[in-house]
């Protein structure tokens, strides 16, 4: 089992930045990809960013729509993966997760409980 608690989340308003963490722990992957989503209130869970905690530089990657204004990096020695989001807009508001895909074909099995994020207007 792989555990993920993520942590760094509240209340900020329109403009602000707020840095989110995801701590891994329990059984580990010779490489697996974390990633963090998010899911509004009455809205689909969404994708955000991945990034690889083996490979040799990470290849993060982005949703189209957080290009720019988020910025995905890892700790890979922590097992800790983080969100730097920045220029925040209340239509970020919503509940941020980190998932773990262990790349052996279960796809992201493993999940945190979510951390809240709320920007005001």
């Amino acid at each position: 089992q792989v555990q993920l608690v993520e942590s760094g989340g509240g209340l900020v308003q329109a403009g602000d930045s707020l840095r989110l963490s995801c701590a891994a722990s329990g059984r580990t992957f010779s490489s697996y990809t974390v990633g963090w989503f998010r899911q509004a209130p009455g809205k689909e869970r969404e994708f955000v960013a991945a990034i690889n905690l083996g490979w040799s530089g990470g290849n993060p990657y982005y949703a189209d729509p957080m290009k720019g204004r988020f910025t995905i990096s890892r700790d890979s020695t922590k097992n800790t993966v983080y969100l730097q989001m920045n220029s925040l807009k209340p239509e970020d508001t919503a509940v941020y997760y980190c998932a773990a895909d262990p790349l052996i074909g279960t796809g992201y099995h493993y999940w945190g409980q979510g951390t809240q994020v709320t920007v005001s207007s």
